[in-house]
């Protein structure tokens, strides 16, 4: 455990991220130093933190009052709407995925907080750039309300960045896959469905067509990686919007015949819903060397490593 006086506040703290983040967190800096924060009411026994709040993200006061409460130091702030579920509360999305984030800059301007980690996401990619090994600086022309967003945010960040010295950090991520707690209306959420239908039912049908790849990443390579990115020496960051996070790259088709090797019998069909045109916008692989050389992203799990891991501890967890 690091000796610190750092004082962590995690927003969206019971989320896909913030369950296994703070968790992490409370383990590196100990529970007392992370304040956990989430939309729904107290549920500690979900957390790792050692003080949980009730915080809608939204609510500029309560949250300017939360981080003079607690002297926080360093923000987490990943309360979001994802992808799917933007598409369907545009102006919602809006205001929560955007926000919230302008209002922590101006702490952070204002050096009521020291750091802040905020994420974006593939979503930032769109038309007019190559669809395999997509480089750090291409062109940012999304197509979703989601996209759009993150983009806007990874713009604020870096003229906050830029204009007043404040340190913000931020990783694109791919989807994010992991047992411990369900996806949350994302396009990617195919890719956590399916090891949920396979273990209970032996069966999946799929909202994303059988060959689309998509850039993914297993939750411990995710929090290993926005760990690191928050420990390296600011002078060693030459990425102020977000750095590109590539992961692992593969289709559906490609992850079934990976379930298929411990689960023969597994079967999938495929119904491509709205979330295809989404995914259909977004890269099939991504080039993120300038992570690795900036401050050591590195990779533990291929996909046959993930997979068996989804397996065995959800049969653990669903008892089959």
């Amino acid at each position: 455990m690091h000796t610190t006086t750092e004082k962590i506040l995690v927003t969206g703290a019971l989320g896909q991220i913030g369950t296994e983040l703070t968790a992490k967190l409370a383990e590196i800096y100990g529970k007392d130093n992370i304040v956990a924060s989430d939309i729904r009411a107290q549920d500690q026994a979900i957390t790792a933190a050692g003080t949980y709040v009730q915080l809608d993200v939204t609510d500029s006061e309560r949250m300017i009052n939360i981080v003079a409460e607690h002297s926080v130091t360093t923000v987490y702030h990943l309360a979001s709407l994802l992808s799917g579920t933007s598409e369907d509360k545009p102006m919602f999305a809006w205001r929560l995925n955007v926000e919230p984030l302008i209002v922590l800059l101006e702490l952070a301007k204002e050096k009521k907080i020291k750091r802040l980690f905020w994420p974006s996401s593939i979503a930032v990619f769109g038309k007019g750039i190559p669809k395999k090994n997509v480089k750090q600086d291409v062109p940012l022309n999304p197509t979703s309300v989601y996209g759009i967003s993150k983009v806007a945010g990874e713009k604020w960040c870096e003229y906050y960045h830029d204009k007043f010295g404040v340190d913000v950090r931020s990783i694109r991520y791919p989807g994010l896959i992991s047992w411990k707690t369900p996806a949350g209306g994302g396009t990617t959420d195919y890719a956590v469905e399916i090891f949920y239908e396979a273990v209970q039912k032996g069966e999946y049908t799929s909202f994303i067509d059988k060959d689309t790849a998509m850039p993914m990443l297993y939750m411990d390579d995710a929090i290993d990686a926005t760990i690191r990115l928050m420990q390296a020496p600011s002078a060693q960051l030459t990425v102020r919007t977000s750095y590109n996070m590539g992961g692992l790259s593969f289709t559906p088709k490609e992850l079934s015949a990976a379930i298929k090797k411990k689960m023969p019998d597994f079967k999938i069909d495929y119904k491509p819903d709205f979330r295809q045109a989404i995914a259909d916008s977004w890269p099939s692989s991504i080039d993120d060397k300038v992570a690795q050389d900036d401050w050591g992203l590195r990779y533990e799990y291929d996909l046959d490593a993930m997979t068996d891991t989804m397996l065995l501890n959800l049969k653990e967890k669903l008892k089959h």
